[in-house]
């Protein structure tokens, strides 16, 4: 492996050395022509900021791809504290529930645990990821792995976190606690060490409650970063993350039979707890430490440099339901449980690095991106079965009681125990080409090698695998006005057989192969006004051949010759007035699987696929100090596995704000969720294990900033 870090950062060099000659041969040719273009090739830069997973200069109107950008000032005036409340005002996207202990999100049809991305480099433990310290959350939709290698078969979700104001100073803070009991307190202090450097703390704390019985939790983080100028066109940033996170696990409530039609989820019991509250929990210790290099070589030509390292120490136990209840007369006797303690203990080691040149080649402009990677990861993964005294065995039908009597049981029984070391080596090289004023063109591919070595240390016994993969990425963008694009892409990625997680293995050779996912994609974007803007997308994302683990075991595997989702994604963000900023998004998913494991499936709707979502949400100034805002989301009826078992109702949800300005630097909110106190189920994890929505809260902020 090291032979091929060694090819890798030759390469890059080779890129660095190629593309600052054509910098210095464009330059040359335009001082030679007289020609001052300079504000023009700075210009092209000024978005580079502005969605920075695509790691290009390029206008968001000019990307090829379906995306949502959600900001600091939304999360704020919707009180979004989870990627839950995030995504159900995002099209194409919903929550799974995660097991109670991790975010888990399905994107187009397509569920994932792992693609989350952290200021564009891989954060893909299973954890809650807090919301305290950022900047924007950027959702890119569709496969890409030539911007993010292995993964993402349906998109990714990029956090950015704030970086030092340099030659400011202010602190700024956050204090909200809600009707259930929960509350949390947060700071951002801002500090110019001297002209060029500059010193941001970002701070949270966190006390968790909610309507189920004997939810509860704590979390912390802590988020210290510098950043100064080396140079002129030198600047170096360096970070560092502390996260803990200590909370009960809750799974939610069993589902419940239905003569003549597929399961529901059982109503009625929405604050039950169906576990032990005494052994049901999770905790989290993460140091996630970054340091980048941006350098400028020249006006069109810049690169940077990122190293990461990340040490997550994970453990989850729970007992939870593992079998349908039979209801008659609107009771039920019995209910079956299982359990198991789960620990994950991993290392990353990541370093990328990316060179953009802009530069005229004849008639045409390219914007030619040229980058590598180099990632380590290091994974201790194992799992003890819980044990009941009663019958020595981890499942058991106890008598149903609210809240549960549970009989004596242990975790003593190991199932898994596994240790894994991940290798990867990337390279990718990209060109937008400008044909036209009103066309461009994109296409690039990646190179990845993956390798995988496991030692199974329960069942004695070792397995690895080398994956060596190109994938394409190919787009057209149409602009017949600047403020309008139509586009074409198509774009692919693979995912390991050892899955997101690195877990799920079979030494057969269907069994390792990959999977491959193909995305092809048409839409519009249109900036109606300069802070009004309207998408649409049309797309036909293909999963190949795919496993899918038993949620009470994932050593058991069923495998899935395949998936499709086509659909349709809307999105309206803006000002329609001065006074009224509105964001609206409208989703229609038909996800549908082909066979599985013979079993005459086919055709079956995807895992948590609601076919129709819509979210609206209106922030109206009715006064210079004083604003409203009032928002819904519409979510359709959805299956919770690919087995169509179990199906969970639509529901319409009405959220509510009221905002107020105590001064310039204090503001006042009130935020109320589920006005019209729906019964809803707003996600799951598998057929017996469904999450049941929170009823009418409230929750109320004060912030400022000085």
């Amino acid at each position: 492996m090291p032979s091929l870090v060694s090819k890798a950062a030759a390469i890059l060099s080779f890129g660095h050395a190629f593309f600052y000659s054509l910098a210095v041969a464009d330059n040359a040719a335009v001082i030679a022509a007289g020609v001052d273009d300079v504000i023009i090739v700075e210009g092209r830069f000024l978005s580079l900021d502005k969605l920075n997973a695509v790691k290009t200069p390029t206008p968001i109107i000019d990307i090829p791809q379906s995306l949502s950008i959600v900001d600091d000032q939304q999360i704020a005036d919707q009180a979004f504290t989870n990627f839950g409340d995030v995504l159900r005002y995002t099209p194409g996207l919903s929550i799974s529930q995660g097991e109670g202990h991790r975010d888990a999100i399905i994107i187009r049809g397509n569920q994932t645990t792992a693609d989350f991305f952290l200021d564009g480099m891989r954060d893909d433990v299973q954890y809650f990821r807090p919301f305290y310290n950022l900047e924007r959350i950027e959702i890119l939709r569709g496969s890409n792995a030539l911007l993010f290698g292995r993964g993402g078969g349906g998109g990714v979700v990029n956090r950015v976190t704030k970086r030092p104001a340099l030659g400011e100073q202010f602190t700024g803070f956050s204090a909200s606690a809600d009707t259930f009991g929960a509350f949390n307190f947060s700071g951002d202090v801002n500090y110019a060490m001297s002209e060029g450097a500059g010193l941001r703390i970002n701070a949270f704390y966190e006390e968790l409650d909610n309507h189920r019985d004997f939810f509860d939790g704590t979390r912390i983080a802590i988020n210290p970063t510098v950043a100064f100028k080396a140079g002129p066109e030198t600047e170096i940033l360096l970070s560092y993350e502390y996260i803990d996170d200590d909370r009960v696990v809750d799974r939610g409530v069993p589902s419940q039979n239905v003569d003549g039609g597929p399961d529901v989820p059982l109503e009625g019991f929405d604050n039950t707890f169906f576990g032990s509250p005494n052994e049901n929990f999770t905790t989290l210790q993460a140091h996630i430490v970054r340091a980048r290099l941006d350098h400028e070589i020249t006006d069109a030509l810049r690169g940077n440099l990122t190293a990461q390292y990340a040490d997550y120490d994970k453990a989850y136990q729970n007992l939870f339901p593992s079998e349908e209840v039979v209801v008659t007369g609107g009771a039920f006797p019995e209910v079956e449980l299982d359990g198991y303690r789960d620990t994950t203990a991993r290392e990353n080691f990541i370093l990328q690095s990316n060179i953009v040149g802009e530069f005229d080649i004849g008639r045409f402009g390219h914007t030619v991106l040229f980058g590598a990677e180099y990632g380590d990861q290091k994974t201790a993964n194992a799992r003890i079965d819980n044990v009941f005294a009663t019958n020595m065995d981890d499942q058991l039908f106890i008598p149903f009681t609210d809240p549960l009597v549970i009989p004596e049981f242990s975790f003593t029984s190991p199932s898994r125990n596994r240790a894994s070391n991940v290798e990867f080596v990337s390279v990718y090289i990209q060109d937008q080409i400008d044909v036209t004023d009103w066309l461009k063109l994109v296409a690039g591919v990646r190179y990845d090698r993956f390798d995988i070595e496991v030692s199974d240390i329960f069942n004695a016994s070792e397995f690895s695998r080398t994956d060596e993969e190109f994938t394409p990425r190919l787009g057209a963008i149409l602009k017949p006005a600047d403020n309008f694009s139509a586009y074409f892409s198509f774009s692919e990625t693979f995912l390991p057989r050892s899955g997101d997680q690195f877990l799920t293995l079979d030494l057969t050779s269907e069994g390792t192969r990959p999977q491959f996912f193909q995305n092809m994609e048409v839409g519009l974007k249109w900036d109606i006004r300069p802070d009004l803007s309207v998408t649409a997308a049309l797309f036909d994302l293909d999963r190949e051949s795919f496993t899918s683990v038993d949620p009470a075991d994932p050593s058991v595997l069923s495998v899935i010759e395949g998936s499709q989702t086509q659909g349709f994604e809307l999105q309206l963000t803006g000002n329609l007035t001065d006074r009224w900023h509105v964001t609206t998004g409208y989703s229609y998913l038909d996800g549908k699987i082909q066979r599985v494991d013979g079993s005459g499936n086919s055709g079956n709707r995807t895992r948590q696929t609601p076919e129709h979502m819509f979210s609206i949400w209106n922030n109206v100034h009715i006064t210079d100090r004083f604003g409203v805002g009032v928002g819904a989301i519409y979510q359709d009826s959805y299956f919770v596995r690919e087995d169509n078992a179990v199906e969970a109702p639509s529901y319409v949800r009405v959220d509510a704000a009221v905002y107020y300005e105590l001064s310039d630097c204090l503001r006042a909110q009130v935020n109320l969720e589920n006005i019209l106190d729906e019964n809803y189920f707003p996600d799951a994890h598998s057929n017996d294990n469904i999450s049941a929505g929170e009823p009418f809260n409230a929750r109320f902020t004060v912030s400022g900033r000085f």
